[in-house]
């Protein structure tokens, strides 16, 4: 039998401590699937292709590199997260825990799909670079902030000059984060 992990998120953009996630998963997993969801509380910045683009640049990058690891896949979905790791068969959702504040929220979560789905939910704590690194707050700095390379600890380069790309076409999101912080 193969452990199938599915980590599921909004990705909104993929942050180097998403992609720590999905490094440590592939040592603990037969195969890893990343999931790339809509947070239907949240405004989201980049569509999901564009997230999934993103996000398959570097989990391509991550299977070339180290092939004797798991592979990653990069699929989007819709609706709940547990429907979907029962579509594609895995045994387990993976999450990353980054602060205490993550981990009361995430027991709710695992316990509920523990219960509803019979999925069980594997943790890896943050390292510690990115213990307070959020989606939420780089799209808050891209917003406020002239110089996106402060955003270069955060998330790769590639991400950056998408955020710069959106930033000067004044996208609605980030004119919304900026606007609410004036």
């Amino acid at each position: 039998m193969q452990h199938f992990a599915v980590y599921p998120g909004s990705f909104d953009p993929v942050s180097f401590g998403h992609l720590d996630v999905i490094a440590r998963g592939r040592r603990l997993f037969d195969r890893v699937v990343v999931a790339v969801g809509r947070n239907p509380g949240k405004e989201q910045l980049f569509s999901v292709d564009e997230r999934v683009e993103m996000v398959r640049l570097y989990t391509d990058r991550m299977n070339r590199e180290r092939p004797d690891l798991a592979p990653v896949e990069v699929h989007a979905f819709g609706g709940l997260t547990m429907d979907f790791a029962r579509s594609v068969g895995a045994t387990a959702l993976l999450r990353g825990i980054r602060n205490l504040s993550d981990l009361q929220s995430e027991i709710q979560q695992a316990l509920t799909n523990r219960q509803v789905a019979g999925l069980e939910t594997a943790f890896v704590v943050a390292g510690q670079d990115f213990a307070y690194t959020s989606s939420s707050l780089i799209k808050q700095i891209a917003a406020m902030s002239d110089d996106l390379s402060k955003l270069s600890t955060m998330v790769p380069v590639e991400v950056i000059e998408r955020l710069r790309v959106r930033k000067a076409a004044k996208d609605p999101v980030l004119e919304q984060l900026r606007a609410a912080q004036e």
